[in-house]
């Protein structure tokens, strides 16, 4: 399964710049809609174009890696199975 990493990648910025960053300001700055940047972050597996890919990209200023990761199945099937979530 493929994971997003932006939540990780929001909250560095807001440290970084020390202040609140919004979905919809993301969205926007990606060149994204918000709710399909919303389901990139909280629907697990969720498919999506790789021009949104580049447009966080771009808006995050960070490599592919930094923002999408590989998780094997069977390790999503564990933390199912110990009723957590990612």
């Amino acid at each position: 399964m493929i994971r997003f990493k932006i939540k990780e990648m929001i909250a560095r910025r807001e440290f970084e710049e020390g202040r609140r960053i919004t979905i919809a300001e993301v969205a926007e700055g990606a060149g994204i809609h918000r709710v399909t940047l919303s389901k990139m972050i909280n629907r697990r597996g969720f498919s999506t174009s790789t021009e949104h890919i580049d447009g966080l990209c771009r808006y995050f200023d960070c490599k592919i890696e930094d923002l999408v990761e590989y998780v094997p199945s069977e390790r999503v099937s564990d933390l199912d199975d110990q009723g957590r979530s990612n």
